[in-house]
Parts: structure tokens; C-alpha cells; sequence
């Protein structure tokens, strides 16, 4: 199954244009998508989201199944009809609270037995009722489960880890087919591991791309490694992948982390940290984060950025974000959230823009330049 297509190679580098057509409508990429961990982006409404221009966001199967399950989302038409988000959503496989609830979890080579983190009931995720679930929500892309091991693992772990991951992804091609026939329409995507050994990576790559799925997730990466072992490996991985299939990153959302995946050839990347950071008062800017905290923006009258032409930035002042983060106003989340989302929604932009001109390295070059000198005025 084919999905993705070639717009634009850079010929400065390994950057590229593409289109995805996915069940609600084309995604445009590289693409930067939004996590809605419960089915919303937090304090965003889907009427914000579509106003900013994103044709996809994330979901995530493991709160979802807790909370409120599968089958209402079903009976509500899918996470389309009962966010009434139109546009695409991909959902993870819940293999990253695996990882991250660990404590919480047992893998064995069925699945993962697992103790709600709401309640302490006990459940059991298996490859197969993973892309079951996925199907119930109608993803638009769904996310094979698998076991990511974390930085600084020892070579046993890791293997074990990867062997896991190969025989569900398997598992989980099996299943995401006999969906299929019956009459699902969402994609899958298998996921590289191999943590940080070169050669556990190489056999990865080379078994995800044996099994002819329409995308290729790599993950075991920004899992708490240092920035130069995440570029090492991404650029390694990335050598590994067929050219003809999107590849996603999971879990980065800065602009160094992005235009760095982007210069590798990376087509799909997503992160929280956007708007948990609006959340904490830090907003994205063209001259770094701005922290709107500091006592110096009190009597600041000035837009949060004055490059940035969101409909923040064209209404209201750094003191009165300021204000209403000090107060506590729930107002400030929304509208910190939808700074950094349209900041980073118009750099995607600007991004496919500078490809398609064969300019990328020195967009790249002049954005970060500006942007690591933090000099906000």
C-alpha cells in the first residue's frame, strides 16, 4: 500500500517534501503533529487546531483505553466523531508508557500485563488487541506495541528488547491486515529499536523495511541520551530506511531537535513539550524561549514575538500574558498553547518552503543561529 509521495529533494542536503494521503485527507510534510494525549491537545480546542492549519494530531491508545474505552469511542463514530476533529489522527500503540510506567508492568512474549495507573485494575496489552483497539478508534495511523529500552542499557537488554519488538511487529501486521478486510482503512507503521548498538539498529531497520508497511517509526531515541548520541543514531537509522516510505520520530518538538531530524531526512516527528511548556509560561520565539515569568516583561507592551503574526501575538501584550500567568488564569494556557503550536506550525512552513527552494541548510543555519543567541529584546 502505497501512501506517501516525493514532492522535493533538497539538493543541499537529505531534507524532502512529501504528501501523505491518509484516510482524512493529505498531510503535508515534514510535518510537526500536536499530542492530544486524551483525544484534545491540552487547552486547545479542535476549532484552534484547525484555524492554525494542521491536517493531523496524536492520540494515545493507552489513556484511551482506560478512559473511556474503545467501544464508546466506536459508538461515537471514532476519535473523528467524538472529538469532532476532522482531520487525521495517529495513534501510539501505548509501548511508550512501557517504558515510561515501568513500575507499573510486566513484559512477556504474549504482551504486556499492566496495572492501571487510574485505578490498579490489571490489563493486558498483546500485540494483536493493540491494533484491535487502534482500529476501534479509526486511527488514521496506528502504531505497532513495542518495547523501548531506555539510554544507557546494557547490550542483553537491549537485544531482548528488539527481539520483542520484531516478533509483534509481526504479530501486529497479521492482525492490522484481517482489519483491514474488514473494512478498516488506517495504516500501520512498525517501529525500529536496537537502543544505541549499532548493529541491533542495522537489524532493525533492515526487518522493519522487510515487512512492506506504508510507514516506518524509529524509536528508542530522545529517551533521556545526549543531544550528539541523538543526532549520532538518527542519522545512522535514517541511512538504514528505504527512501520510498514517511519516517517518524517520536517524541521531539523543539526547533533544534526538528530541523536537525529534517536535515536527515525525516519526514514526522511530535512531542508534548510545546504545550506543557506553555502550560509552565515559556514561549517559543524567534530569539529563543521566552520564560513570560520575568519581571522584566511587568510593564512590557510588546507582542510575545513580533516576527510571529498568530493571533496571540497580534493581541496581546507580554504584560498581560504575563498577568494572567501570575494569577494563575486558565486563559494563559490557552493562549501560551496556541502561540507555540502556530510558532512551530508556521516554522513547518517556512521549512517546506526553504526545501522546495533548495535553501534548507542556510534556512537552517540562519534560524538557529538567531534562535541560540536568545537575545530577546
Amino acid at each position: 500500500m502505497k501512501i506517501f509521495n516525493i514532492l522535493h529533494k533538497s539538493s543541499d542536503g537529505k531534507a524532502r517534501t512529501g504528501i501523505m494521503e491518509l484516510p482524512h485527507g493529505p498531510v503535508h510534510t515534514p510535518v510537526f503533529m500536536p499530542v492530544g494525549t486524551c483525544a484534545t491537545v491540552k487547552a486547545i480546542s479542535k476549532d484552534d487546531l484547525e484555524e492554525i492549519g494542521f491536517e493531523i494530531i496524536l492520540a494515545n491508545t493507552y489513556h484511551l483505553f482506560l478512559r473511556p474505552g474503545p467501544e464508546l469511542i466506536n459508538e461515537a463514530g471514532g476519535l473523528h466523531g467524538f472529538s469532532q476533529y476532522k482531520k487525521n489522527f495517529l495513534t501510539d500503540s501505548g509501548g511508550f508508557q512501557v517504558f515510561s510506567l515501568s513500575q507499573l508492568r510486566k513484559i512477556n512474549p504474549d504482551g504486556v500485563k499492566f496495572q492501571s495507573h487510574v485505578d490498579g485494575s490489571y490489563h493486558m496489552f498483546t500485540p494483536e488487541n493493540v491494533v484491535q483497539t487502534q482500529a476501534l478508534f479509526n486511527s488514521d495511523i496506528q502504531m505497532q506495541l513495542d518495547v523501548c529500552s531506555g539510554y544507557g542499557v546494557d547490550r542483553k537488554e537491549a537485544e531482548h528488547a528488539l527481539k520483542v519488538t520484531s516478533e509483534w511487529a509481526k504479530r501486529a501486521k497479521k492482525q492490522w491486515l484481517e482489519e483491514q478486510e474488514k473494512g478498516y482503512k488506517g495504516i500501520l507503521f512498525p517501529i525500529v529499536q536496537g537502543n544505541f548498538f549499532e548493529d541491533l539498529r542495522k537489524e532493525s531497520a533492515e526487518f522493519v523495511a522487510s515487512l512492506d508497511l506504508p510507514g516506518i517509526a524509529i524509536g528508542g531515541l530522545s529517551v533521556g541520551e545526549p543531544k550528539e548520541k541523538f543526532e549520532e543514531f538518527l542519522a545512522y537509522t535514517m541511512k538504514l530506511l528505504p527512501e520510498d516510505k514517511p519516517s517518524y520520530v517520536m517524541g521531539i518538538g523543539t526547533p533544534e531537535y526538528i530541523l536537525e531530524a529534517v536535515a536527515n531526512g525525516v519526514d514526522m516527528f511530535d512531542c508534548v513539550l510545546p504545550t506543557r511548556n506553555a502550560r509552565n509560561g515559556a514561549y517559543f520565539t524567534h530569539d529563543g524561549q521566552l520564560s513570560i515569568k520575568q519581571e522584566r516583561f511587568k510593564h512590557d507592551f510588546k507582542p510575545i514575538d513580533p516576527q510571529c503574526n498568530c493571533k496571540v501575538c497580534r493581541t496581546y501584550s507580554r504584560a498581560y500574558l504575563r498577568h494572567l500567568f501570575k494569577e494563575q488564569e486558565i486563559l494563559s494556557s490557552m493562549l501560551a498553547s496556541y502561540h507555540n503550536l502556530a510558532f512551530l506550525h508556521q516554522m513547518m512552513n517556512e521549512i517546506r518552503q526553504a526545501i522546495s527552494e533548495d535553501r534548507f541548510e542556510e534556512y537552517k543555519k540562519d534560524f538557529l543561529s538567531r534562535y541560540k543567541e536568545g537575545n530577546i529584546q
